[in-house]
């Protein structure tokens, strides 16, 4: 697939390479590349595992394993070459194997990664899950669902198997997609175009939205905790919805954008969540420190220190965890300060 530069008054054409001939392999440069900057092909996951293999009398390995905003494991098969041979059909079989892994057994498989790749770090594989997923470490340990998603990605698609995922994908709990890596050699520099091919992102967008609500169902039928989400409604536009720590968050900072002080919210939440810190500071370190310093034996991994509100020599930060208080909260923001036009509704 050619790549079209416009070149003066006219298209300069620029053929696709292929990473042989790059000298890029797949475990040592894609797969590399990736699992450091995984965002690249989807922006929701977290890598946990790099040459997975956690199971008896198996030789393979799952290239990476990561896993999603909505705990879903994902298992990420890599390929460099033109027809992704059978790659599809290993990727199920990893995903037959790892479908009945315990959050524990995730956590467990993100520490001994984690000791691997970022050693120097002094980083709670735990905490680091917990808050991924949103949830509270004083919450039950969260569901890790049974569905597990697949990512193929490679240079390129044979007929064989794009129909054989196109199929796959009619089944309800499945989701395989199909990411195309295409190297091109431009003026002594290699650019590499990324592209999701199956199913196109349009489709991908609803098969989404879904899932979330499959989860959502697993959730309610795991126990009887509150669920519910909001949306957040400013001068009557409709935000997407947020489950309930990140709704009170966002309440918060629609209202200081529109004009009401941290000051005078904090007058209206119990200072156990919402607190003043003395002194602005400005960075998820900086804010961390100060609350840590500030009020001693307080857990700030149950702050949203990375969203904090300063103003006038003042550092204000919220907590997490709302649980019930949840929707009284939101009441109480909207009722006491009407005139920011902020509001919200539960999500349906």
């Amino acid at each position: 697939m050619p790549l079209y530069e416009i070149d003066g008054e006219g298209l300069r054409r620029h053929d696709a390479a292929r990473f042989a001939a790059l000298g890029l392999y797949e475990r040592n440069d894609l797969q590399r590349l990736l699992r450091d900057d995984i965002a690249v092909l989807s922006p929701d996951l977290l890598v946990v595992a790099e040459e997975f293999g956690n199971w008896e009398d198996s030789r393979r390995r799952i290239d990476l394993l990561a896993v999603d905003k909505a705990g879903h494991l994902v298992v990420i098969e890599l390929k460099r070459t033109d027809d992704g041979g059978h790659m599809e059909l290993q990727a199920l079989r990893y995903a037959a194997m790892v479908s009945a892994m315990s959050f524990e057994e995730v956590v467990a498989a993100y520490e001994a990664h984690l000791a691997k790749t970022r050693p120097e770090d002094e980083v709670d594989a735990r905490i680091e899950l917990l808050n991924w997923l949103d949830v509270s470490d004083g919450d039950e340990a969260p569901i890790v669902s049974s569905d597990v998603r697949i990512m193929l990605v490679s240079a390129d698609f044979g007929r064989e198997l794009t129909t054989a995922v196109l199929w796959l994908n009619r089944f309800e709990g499945m989701d395989v997609r199909c990411v195309r890596l295409i190297p091109y050699q431009i003026d002594g520099r290699i650019l590499l175009d990324i592209q999701q091919v199956i199913p196109l992102p349009e489709a991908a967008d609803y098969q989404i939205r879904v899932g979330r609500k499959v989860i959502e169902q697993e959730r309610r039928s795991s126990d009887n905790r509150d669920w519910t989400r909001y949306h957040i409604v400013v001068d009557g536009q409709v935000l997407p919805d947020e489950n309930k720590r990140r709704a009170v968050r966002l309440m918060l900072e629609k209202l200081v954008e529109r004009g009401v002080p941290a000051a005078a919210i904090g007058k209206v939440l119990t200072p156990g969540r919402f607190r003043p810190i003395k002194g602005e500071h400005h960075t998820d370190e900086e804010v961390r420190a100060a609350l840590a310093e500030q009020y001693e034996g307080v857990d700030v991994s149950r702050w949203f220190t990375e969203h904090a509100f300063v103003e006038d020599g003042t550092t204000w930060v919220v907590r997490k965890i709302w649980g019930r208080n949840t929707e009284p909260t939101l009441n109480t923001l909207r009722d006491a300060f009407p005139e920011a036009g902020v509001s919200f509704q539960r999500a349906r």
